[in-house]
């Protein structure tokens, strides 16, 4: 990969550039902040690159996106920005298209189903950064008291539900629909039951009758029988949900692969399948991903496309997943992965990516609707909730929203 960008070279020739790059921090330790990642690629694409200097800011994932805003905001735009969400800029026509920036051979490497959902009217403005899917963890050694097997559908999963609480496991099923990731829990629900956010023509479905009956089945076969522990859904957040898994309080949740290192180093001995669909294995997984974005304001066109292209060489990609435990973003360092026996245990993940749905983020109006769903979500598995009423009031605020963008 050196040696192609080198003989690329405009980037050396035309005077000393600055890039400057904010990032966001996937790092939960000092020891791993994702600034030391960065401070190692810079340095050693700026040896092979001396007319190019490349400046990185680290924030934490609370604070990055709102960072960015406030610098595009005040007209001093990045060069590129590693953030959660890219459709507004693209929209003020504020990005580059990527096929103005990265080499055909990168772009082209880019998982496709990654590369289409950086897409805004099938022009790709997001480059996906990092990915992840769920699956749904199960703790072995409180199915085996209660003589369990992984469920497969939705059936196995109430049953095992039961047998846990009448084993005296407190929470069952951990259904966190609080505030901090509901969009989440909600749209793996959603695709285990045959729906999804969007219908079959790209707008928004989320009070589809398929949505409505899973939701009115989460309400009364788990929540109402008392399977999802103490806490109501609606008040539940991811990071409290993974912590009580992690004490082995938990007999059920969905998650995502960082769950594996927290449950392992408590000592608890876990399983992982694919998400149970109604009656058998989930139609499609919930995908997640990052972006990388490159903004036009500096006019650094060249430069910023020639860094992007080593960022994304396989070794690059495959060093950054390995540190956090997340799934490739290309195909080349997916492969590698797959193949490396280091990588097995995200093998259930990784295998569920090709065929992931993804939440609509190349859509304006996914921001106001996330923060909906969010908000009310919760409220539809209630004690009172109305699931049809709840999705029905979401399904108004994303075609108003949709329509407003």
């Amino acid at each position: 990969m050196t040696a192609v960008l080198a003989g690329c070279g405009g980037s050396g020739d035309q005077g000393d550039v600055t890039l400057r790059l904010v990032a966001a921090d996937y790092g939960d330790t000092a020891a791993n902040s994702s600034q030391k990642y960065w401070d190692a690629l810079v340095e050693e694409y700026e040896k092979e690159h001396p007319g190019v200097n490349v400046d990185v800011s680290v924030y934490s994932w609370n604070d990055v996106d709102r960072k960015v805003k406030e610098m595009v905001a005040a007209g001093r735009a990045p060069d590129m920005a590693q953030i959660g969400a890219y459709a507004d800029y693209a929209a003020a026509d504020q990005l580059y298209r990527v096929d103005d920036l990265l080499s055909i051979p990168v772009q082209a490497d880019f998982v496709s189903r990654l590369a289409e959902a950086g897409q805004v009217d099938r022009v790709q403005y997001g480059m996906p950064f990092a990915s992840s899917t769920r699956v749904l963890f199960y703790n072995k050694t409180l199915f085996a008291r209660a003589g369990l097997k992984a469920p497969k559908s939705w059936s196995d999963l109430a049953a095992a539900a039961r047998a846990l609480r009448a084993e005296g496991v407190e929470t069952p099923y951990a259904l966190p629909l609080g505030p901090e990731e509901a969009q989440a829990e909600t749209m793996m629900w959603l695709l285990s039951g045959g729906g999804g956010y969007m219908d079959a023509v790209g707008n928004y479905g989320i009070d589809s009758e398929q949505n409505v009956d899973t939701f009115t089945w989460l309400k009364e076969e788990l929540v109402d029988k008392g399977l999802t522990g103490p806490t109501p859904p609606g008040e539940l957040n991811r990071a409290d949900a993974f912590a009580a898994f992690a004490r082995g309080e938990v007999g059920m949740l969905d998650g995502h692969p960082t769950l594996m290192k927290t449950a392992a180093a408590k000592g608890v001995k876990f399983g992982m399948v694919p998400m149970p669909g109604v009656d058998g294995k989930a139609k499609s997984a919930m995908g997640v991903a990052d972006w990388m974005t490159a903004f036009k304001q500096n006019g650094h066109r060249e430069q910023v496309g020639d860094f992007l292209d080593f960022v994304y060489s396989e070794k690059n990609v495959l060093a950054f997943s390995r540190e956090y435990d997340l799934l490739p973003v290309t195909t080349s360092a997916s492969e590698a992965m797959a193949a490396d026996e280091d990588d097995q245990d995200l093998m259930p993940f990784l295998e569920e990516l090709p065929g992931s749905e993804l939440y609509p983020v190349g859509r304006t109006s996914w921001a106001e609707v996330s923060a909906a769903i969010k908000k009310q979500i919760g409220s539809a598995v209630a004690p009172n909730g109305n699931p049809e009423a709840v999705l029905g009031q979401l399904q108004r605020t994303a075609t108003a929203a949709d329509n407003a963008s």
